[in-house]
């Protein structure tokens, strides 16, 4: 999934961005409210981490403006501002969660992790695809009894398939969603990924799931068979 940090404090927008990327997210950053307004419309992200107190345009006033034209995005507010009211008018202009400063890294994981899950309808934290199961809240994938060892960016890959089974997804949108801002659609990097997450997924499956529509993109099906 595809990330927003909009930070103006360099050292922890880094260490959120750095703490998110090691969980396997994709995660863009900027310092201010007009990069972060320009951006949410530029790029499609799945979650945006905004600071109200952002130089240029005010962290709720970029928050009033995407909800204008975008009511799905999910925004958590992480603000330093922690009185009552405060976090009342933010989820009342349209915030999805709002955690206040100082915070604890693995909640704001969580919160994300919940708020994800909401997004695409899940009723709870584990995918499945034939004998193909993600625990999103473990970070762990089985087939079967056995489990599927795989690189955080595998892992963000095969999460993504899973949102979206039997659906033909392009190395554009894959991009978009799993990879940052400076990623490449043409360097090869998604045919490296997917061919190494194939190969393990064929070791313990004995088939191939994920499968390949020439010239517009994968998708991964439940049904047995070669690809």
């Amino acid at each position: 999934m595809r990330i927003l940090v909009a930070e103006d404090e360099l050292d922890l927008q880094e260490a959120i961005a750095e703490g998110l990327r090691m969980e396997g997210y994709a995660v863009d950053t900027c310092s201010n409210g007009e990069d972060a307004y320009e951006l949410a419309f530029v790029e499609n992200y799945d979650l945006i981490i905004l600071d109200l107190n952002l130089p240029k345009l005010d962290g709720l006033k970029v928050l009033e403006k995407i909800r204008e034209e975008n009511k799905e995005i999910k925004v958590i507010i992480l603000s330093a501002r922690s009185r009552v009211n405060d976090k009342v008018l933010g989820l009342d202009m349209g915030a999805n969660d709002y955690l206040t400063k100082p915070f604890d890294f693995e909640e704001l994981e969580a919160r994300i992790r919940n708020l994800l899950r909401r997004k695409f309808v899940q009723e709870n934290s584990i995918l499945t695809c034939g004998e193909i199961n993600m625990d999103l809240t473990k970070r762990l994938v089985f087939i079967g009894e056995h489990e599927l060892l795989l690189t955080k960016k595998e892992f963000a890959l095969l999460e993504y398939f899973l949102f979206h089974q039997e659906r033909v997804l392009s190395q554009e949108e894959l991009v978009t969603h799993v990879w940052d801002q400076n990623a490449d659609s043409f360097s090869g990097v998604i045919r490296v990924h997917i061919a190494t997450l194939r190969k393990k997924l064929k070791a313990l499956l004995k088939n191939d799931p994920i499968r390949t529509k020439v010239g517009v993109g994968y998708f991964i099906t439940k049904n047995d068979g070669d690809a």
